[in-house]
């Protein structure tokens, strides 16, 4: 803090500092904390030791004071407000400035850097500051299950904004700059196939023909014996015009390194004009579709149940509207119909308009409802989305519809229980 290092104490209380960061600004139930820190079997005591954790904290962030901003080199500094950690009937909350803390500002540089906000040196520029917050291992020293998949994740977050600034790199004539960056993460993350793919394009456009080959045949000869599997289209792709002695190709502007540019869909209706009450029914909301980030490995599915016209779908949105900002891969909403007698909307004509939404085109989407499903769980892999069903009335409507990674959350609403 203010520049300083504080040692905060022992590792489950620096969790629950990190668990409360992740979500700065937003309510996290005390059993969401408790998840992340202590895991799916806590003690009978563990309460109490995480409310002796909070204390702790809290008292550490009044002794240390707010933090001075960086502001322009011999410019007055500027005080960021002090970081506050409240509680209240949704859990504990920590406002702080999202400046403060890295993982935000990353975000926040890489949301700057999408093809919309400007220019390619923009973006490079962007792209480079991100990859800098980029110090060490994430939550190192950090135990337990969350910690260990949060790291993953953000892992997944760095390579993709990495093959983001490799592309805009590129493209404003930086070849060399991209292959030494990516020759040290191509050595340290060897199975990462986008990475080399990046790195087989940076080397031929240097006019490093001859390392660009071998530099496929070593992505090759990886996959070959560690995963049995040979490389992908983009890298095949990538070989075959340093064969051929073509240009090498031009990367699609974007961040992530991929050939279509991903799209983020916001497809929620409007937030629902002087929307009140239901604060029960928002808390268990927030408790298990709010929670969901801690348990990624299963999709969360939540069903908000009622007769007709009690206020399912305000209910829903509002939440949704909520909680966006944890769900920044994007929102998926599609009104099934499912009690209008004519024209109830089946799950593979939602799947169309999901993939459309998703930025997939219309050839590439897979004519069999089957392959349908298959390919919208492809698409939102490993994103970060929220997934808002309304209006099903069976279960067959939301099957298909249903991500197959964890990283998503669902939230149905229905006349019926759907159980």
């Amino acid at each position: 803090m203010a520049g300083r290092p504080v040692d905060l104490g022992p590792a489950k209380r620096r969790t629950v500092l990190a668990a409360l960061l992740v979500d700065a600004g937003r309510w996290v139930p005390a059993e969401t904390l408790i998840d992340r820190v202590w895991g799916e079997d806590p003690s009978a005591q563990v309460r109490g030791t995480l409310y002796a954790h909070i204390a702790r904290i809290r008292r550490v962030l009044v002794e240390t004071g707010p933090r001075l901003s960086g502001g322009d080199p011999g410019g007055p500094e500027v005080p960021f407000p002090a970081p506050e950690l409240v509680r209240g009937p949704a859990g504990y909350r920590l406002d702080v400035s999202p400046d403060l803390v890295d993982v935000h500002r990353f975000r926040n540089l890489v949301a700057r850097a999408r093809p919309a906000e400007g220019s390619d040196t923009v973006r490079v520029l962007a792209l480079r500051e991100a990859m800098g917050l980029w110090q060490g291992t994430p939550l190192a020293g950090l135990p337990g299950e969350w910690a260990a998949r949060t790291r993953e994740s953000w892992l997944h977050q760095y390579v993709d904004a990495v093959l983001g600034w490799a592309d805009a790199e590129l493209r404003v004539g930086g070849h060399l700059v991209v292959v030494d960056a990516l020759s040290v993460l191509v050595a340290e993350h060897p199975l990462v196939e986008p990475l080399a793919v990046a790195l087989i394009r940076a080397l031929h456009a240097a006019g490093r023909a001859p390392e660009a080959l071998a530099c496929y045949a070593a992505l090759h000869k990886r996959l070959a014996d560690e995963l049995g599997t040979t490389p992908g289209a983009e890298a095949r792709r990538a070989h075959q015009a340093v064969l051929s002695g073509k240009a090498a190709p031009r990367p699609s502007p974007g961040v992530g390194g991929t050939e279509r540019v991903k799209v983020v869909p916001s497809q929620l209706p409007l937030d629902p004009a002087g929307f009140t009450g239901r604060e029960e029914e928002l808390a268990r909301l927030e408790k298990v579709l709010g929670a969901s980030s801690a348990r990624p490995t299963a999709v969360v599915v939540s069903a908000v149940s009622g007769t007709a016209g009690v206020g399912k779908t305000a209910l829903a949105v509002h939440w949704a509207h909520r909680a966006r900002d944890r769900f920044p891969d994007g929102q998926l909403y599609v009104n099934l119909r499912g009690y209008d007698p004519d024209r109830p909307l089946t799950a593979p004509d939602a799947l169309v308009r999901f993939l459309t939404a998703l930025g997939v085109s219309e050839q590439d989407i897979p004519p069999e409802p089957d392959d349908r499903a298959a390919r919208y769980r492809t698409e939102v892999a490993d994103r970060r989305m929220l997934i808002v069903l309304d209006n099903a009335a069976t279960v067959e409507q939301v099957r298909p519809l249903l991500p197959g990674t964890g990283s998503c959350a669902v939230l149905v609403t229905s006349r019926d229980s759907l159980a």
